[in-house]
């Protein structure tokens, strides 16, 4: 009797075996094709948002395994076009994972890819960033510093937020009790 093969199947358990197998072993969690970054554990997203060379790495991992590049390790055999493209995609979710902590915290309303799976911000990362311009996140006017945040241009907004990125790593160890 013949089997048969669902294709699309195989080819997102490939991805996300190739995606996520480092993740599984480094956090001791588990994660989909569909795993956003709302989804990752306080404690995974904390681990993230550290500046870094493990971050640096665990960023590596899903990277070149959703664009099929092979082992963070090869990074530095990559072609220099490819490894741009990497850390283009690195610092990319770098500053999602600090936005999705700041959520966390309370001090963001609204994230541009709350609703974007990893592998998706990955993948149609060209995409998603020109999305992610025209959507940047918001200060929660609950916030203490809302009014200065208010005041500024709309594109000075956002680096206002990114200012605040130092203090809300803090306070996310604060708030995990480390």
């Amino acid at each position: 009797m013949n089997k048969i093969v669902d294709l699309q199947a195989f080819r997102e358990k490939a991805l996300e075996q190739r995606s996520f197998t480092p993740w599984q072993k480094r956090f001791g969690e588990s994660y989909g094709t569909h795993t956003r970054l709302s989804d990752l554990s306080d404690k995974t997203l904390f681990s993230l948002a550290q500046p870094g060379e493990s971050s640096s790495t665990a960023f590596y991992e899903i990277i070149m395994g959703a664009l099929d590049l092979g082992a963070a390790a090869k990074f530095y055999y990559l072609a220099n076009d490819e490894q741009m493209r990497v850390v283009d995609i690195h610092l990319f979710l770098a500053d999602h994972v600090r936005f999705e902590m700041m959520r966390r915290l309370g001090w963001l309303t609204r994230l541009p890819c709350q609703d974007t799976s990893l592998i998706e911000m990955i993948q149609r990362f060209e995409a998603v960033k020109q999305q992610s311009k025209l959507h940047p996140p918001e200060l929660n006017d609950s916030h203490p510093d809302y009014e200065s945040y208010h005041q500024q241009a709309r594109g000075d907004q956002e680096v206002f937020i990114r200012r605040m990125l130092r203090d809300a790593i803090e306070a996310f160890k604060k708030q995990l009790g480390e």
